[in-house]
């Protein structure tokens, strides 16, 4: 009785002929975490930030957009509108707090990636500079500068407060200030005692003491960081991007940052210009600034996956 019901209620619907062979094809399969997120059209990425969340964020250079991507879908969206001038370098923290350099603009600034707010800005100078990097310590969030030889911290409260205003921590030690980019990514050394920084005009590697700016040269063993951007410490181990080469130099260090070994090479032929990594399970993000290509509005920019 009921099948004679139900068959009756498909016939006046129109569905009771419908055969399997008529339905339509299933969907493609959802293939989580895809190996390139694309980014929108012109937006002229550089930096990357991820922590615990499956995000990343980046900034353009163009305009200073925050743009948010899934890593499970690749979908995103624009969380925070610029000022108008750049947004390089990233880093996120577990307030949900975006902290950004502003490259020419001599500035740097929190964002709120839950409302898109500007928390905070900081005018770190006003003579020729570029702001390029920032990583995130204990107690202070610290910014290089690839025009002056000097960092900027933030100093943070003890409940993540933002002060009114930055310290510049001029570097000394070996460092020699050279013609080009100079300071440019920075990260922790894996005691969290000391701060890396690469000098992308010469690809040294500096160890620098965060109280004095003393900066002592990383015995490499004569392996030099040419194009030298981004950096990321993961363990003892430190990912340091080679942008105009294509290239990730992964590097086995002791615990307080003062010589390491270069152990591999990653590359992809997805790679165009990569500045800047971050990390997230097994692999490492990196955005491909394009540096080589003259941007457009139509211009396609994308983040590439790789296996670390």
């Amino acid at each position: 009785m009921f099948r004679t019901v139900l068959v009756g209620a498909l016939t006046s619907l129109g569905l009771a002929t419908l055969a399997p062979s008529a339905a339509a094809p299933p969907a493609p399969a959802f293939e989580p975490f895809p190996d390139r997120i694309e980014l929108p059209d012109g937006f002229l990425p550089e930096g990357i930030a991820i922590n615990v969340w499956p995000y990343a964020w980046f900034g353009s250079r163009a305009d200073g957009d925050i743009y948010q991507a899934n890593l499970i879908t690749g979908r995103g969206k624009v969380i925070s509108q610029g000022p108008g001038t750049p947004s390089v370098g990233l880093k996120a923290d577990l307030r949900g707090r975006l902290f950004v350099s502003g490259g020419d603009a001599g500035d740097g600034r929190v964002v709120s990636v839950r409302t898109g707010d500007v928390l905070a800005s900081y005018q770190f100078t006003t003579e020729p500079s570029f702001v390029n990097d920032v990583v995130l310590t204990r107690n202070a969030a610290w910014f290089t500068d690839s025009m002056r030889a000097e960092l900027y911290r933030v100093p943070l409260g003890r409940l993540g407060g933002l002060p009114d205003e930055p310290e510049a921590v001029p570097l000394g030690g070996d460092w020699e200030q050279t013609p080009g980019f100079n300071a440019n990514g920075i990260a922790q050394t894996p005691d969290r005692r000391a701060l890396l920084v690469v000098q992308s005009s010469t690809g040294l590697l500096f160890r620098v003491d965060p109280k004095s700016g003393d900066a002592r040269q990383v015995d490499l063993g004569g392996t030099l960081l040419t194009n030298g951007d981004g950096l990321l410490v993961v363990g003892k181990t430190l990912y340091a991007v080679q942008n105009q080469l294509n290239q990730v130099a992964e590097i086995r260090l002791n615990r307080a940052g003062t010589a390491g070994t270069l152990v591999a090479t990653h590359t992809s032929p997805d790679f165009d210009v990569p500045t800047t990594v971050a990390a997230f399970g097994p692999w490492l993000y990196l955005p491909n600034a394009r540096f080589n290509t003259p941007p457009t509005p139509d211009t396609p920019y994308w983040v590439t996956r790789i296996r670390r």
